[in-house]
């Protein structure tokens, strides 16, 4: 008996092998696909920017604290907008985010032209928006940083926030500085489905970047399920037939005499 099933070993490799060349399929696993994000960045660069803010100023903590949202948020689209009394968007909406790692030097607020001087939050957000709307796939956010209050807002804010939510663009606010955002400000955050921070140091930056992260959070949507090769159950059992028939010719066989 143990002689007759050590010589089955050859047929029940061939067996496996027929299993293979058949190419055996089974379902895959369920996919997600992650929805993209448009994120766009809208940067003070007015002269208030240089005062002091931890052991910096506040634009170089805001920059650096971008950067680091960057990897937090891999797979979104990022633009940049610097902005003052005019604004110029820096940065168009891509997932390649070297160029705003490489862009502050360039537009800090000592080196700005003197039409960045001032503070039009409403005018940098109307142009932020338009950038946006050229986007027809994944959600519209626009992030704001500021220390100042804006003057263009006063009585503008009901028709910015008609032009936004036509739109479907959500806006988050971040004050860097020790006052709180302005009302009008914070009115038009939260009626577009976001909300306006303030962080009166650095180490504050990070937990309101994430706190936008949370509001904000990716989607995932399900994708169609895919078949994929099924070999390794019948590449085991060839693989064990194998074994049993070369320890079979060690000694288990029949003999001449």
């Amino acid at each position: 008996v143990l002689i007759a099933l050590a010589e089955s070993a050859a047929p029940l490799l061939l067996a496996a092998a027929v299993c293979v060349l058949a190419g055996p399929q089974r379902t895959g696993p369920p996919q997600q696909k992650r929805s993209m994000t448009n994120i766009q960045f809208a940067v003070d660069v007015s002269g208030s920017m240089l005062s002091p803010y931890g052991d910096g100023n506040r634009y170089d903590a805001s920059m650096k604290a971008i950067d680091a949202f960057l990897d937090f948020r891999k797979g979104d689209a990022f633009g940049l907008t610097f902005f003052g009394d005019a604004f110029v968007h820096w940065v168009p909406l891509t997932t390649d985010t070297s160029a705003i790692r490489c862009s502050p030097p360039f537009m800090k607020p000592d080196v700005a032209p003197p039409p960045f001087g001032g503070t039009a939050i409403a005018k940098a957000l109307q142009g932020c928006k338009t950038e946006l709307r050229r986007r027809d796939e994944g959600e519209k956010m626009i992030v704001l940083i500021t220390d100042g209050i804006s003057y263009d807002l006063f009585g503008a804010g009901e028709e910015l926030v008609r032009d936004l939510k036509a739109d479907n663009v959500t806006v988050f606010s971040i004050i860097v500085a020790g006052i709180d955002p302005q009302d009008e400000l914070v009115n038009i955050c939260r009626r577009t489905g976001g909300e306006a921070f303030r962080a009166d140091d650095p180490a504050a930056l990070p937990a309101v970047f994430k706190r936008i992260d949370a509001l904000k959070q990716a989607r995932l949507t399900p994708t169609t399920v895919e078949t994929v090769d099924y070999y390794e159950p019948f590449a085991l059992a060839a693989l064990a037939a194998a074994a049993a028939g070369l320890l079979a010719l060690l000694g288990l066989r029949y003999t001449p005499w």
